[in-house]
């Protein structure tokens, strides 16, 4: 029991001050789950990255859950989503039925302030990461190419790609490099597998039947949010054109709720599929329960990439495990760290950086986790302080 509050209080901490969307969150997990807790290597933390992304679903959500997982089994799993998960569900559920009208000159420069502070947590993630896994030329190749990729092409099919390819060069390139990993014992079996996969492919069918029998009514709300999280790459702002196509046109909502909701969520923590509570929330019709519909759309759009996660443990067992793949290992974490620094220039600085000024701050709050080790709620703390003074000022 012990440790499954531990899990939940940590896995909470982090859906309470994890700010900065799904890359940013990396560079929380990497600090919190290998740098404090010890509960995994940077090895297996980089394979988890890895093959979150090669999955459809919330790569961070997957991670944290399977991370849940692994300290916990299936109750830490659970634990660990809901701890993550849960804080800015209940902020966005509460915006939908309390506050629809949120705006100001001083939320404006809180919500640029978190931003300074994804660009801080992902450049320390960035630079520690790089330090481990491109000790030498071949690896910071493998990265440099990456990087370069994802800054000509981008999108979630190029990360995908990023990976793959990284693996094929680490066979060729990084031969005779051994991979510490720690344990990977999980509770995960071959039939649990099979029970994932074949689960994930009943709702993706199934939903659109019950949703076609009852039109209106919640299982629509259900299969919208599910077939979202079943079918996107890339994470949280890629799902919102999916949600936005399937809701605005049919008058389920506005385009200025719609909105609404998504600027309200860039100023929240944790996952930015919690959108969906207050998707679920907004679009209720006449006589139903917001919480009900909230709480449905939030389940549905996380449930798809929980169960693919499950599905994939068995890789990232047999990667970490099989010697043959230690080359491909070491060329897949080269690709993580060009994926996070494409990453850190697009979307992270370039929507946060907008002058001098914010440059400053953002470098600052880097050293200041960096050389002064600073807990992250510090530097939300100065960021949004600083960010707030320059616009008042």
């Amino acid at each position: 029991m012990n440790t499954l509050l531990e899990t939940f209080s940590t896995s909470l901490r982090l859906g309470l001050t994890a700010f900065g969307g799904p890359i940013a969150h990396l560079g929380y997990f990497e600090r919190t789950y290998v740098k404090e807790k010890a509960w995994l290597t940077h090895e297996e933390y980089s394979h988890l990255v890895a093959l979150c992304q090669l999955m459809p679903g919330p790569a961070s959500s997957q991670i944290n859950f399977l991370i849940g997982m692994k300290r916990g089994g299936w109750a830490g799993a659970i634990s660990s989503w809901v701890g993550f998960t849960l804080p800015s569900a209940l902020l966005l559920y509460a915006f939908a039925v309390l506050a629809p009208k949120t705006h100001g000159p001083l939320l404006g420069a809180a919500l640029h302030g978190l931003k300074l502070v994804a660009v801080a947590i992902v450049a320390q993630a960035v630079w520690g990461m790089a330090a481990r896994f491109c000790p030498d030329r071949a690896r910071t190749g493998i990265a440099l190419a990456g990087l370069a990729l994802l800054l000509l092409f981008g999108g979630a099919f190029t990360q995908i790609a990023v990976i793959v390819l990284g693996a094929a060069a680490g066979l060729w390139l990084c031969r005779g490099v051994t991979q510490a990993s720690g344990s990977q014992s999980s509770t995960i079996t071959a039939k649990t597998v099979w029970l994932a996969f074949a689960a994930f492919f009943i709702f993706l069918t199934g939903l659109p039947v019950l949703a076609a029998v009852a039109p209106g009514g919640v299982a629509s709300m259900a299969d919208i949010a599910y077939r979202a999280g079943a079918l996107v790459f890339g994470g949280g702002h890629v799902v919102l054109p999916l949600l936005r196509d399937a809701m605005v046109p049919t008058g389920m909502l506005s385009d200025d709720t719609f909105l609404a909701g998504y600027g309200v969520a860039q100023a929240v923590p944790g996952p930015l599929f919690t959108l969906a509570a207050y998707l679920g929330a907004a679009a209720v019709p006449a006589g139903a329960s917001p919480l009900v519909w909230g709480a449905v759309a939030l389940a549905a759009i996380f449930l798809p990439g929980m169960l693919t996660a499950v599905a994939g443990v068995p890789v990232w067992r047999w990667l970490v495990g099989h010697p043959s793949a230690q080359g491909a290992l070491a060329g897949i974490n080269a690709s993580v760290v060009g994926i996070l620094g494409a990453a850190l220039y697009d979307p992270v600085w370039r929507t946060a950086v907008l002058g001098k000024t914010d440059a400053v701050i953002a470098v600052t709050g880097f050293f200041l986790l960096e050389k002064w080790k600073i807990p992250p709620l510090l530097l939300v703390i100065f960021c949004l302080a600083a960010a707030i003074a320059l616009r008042s000022l």
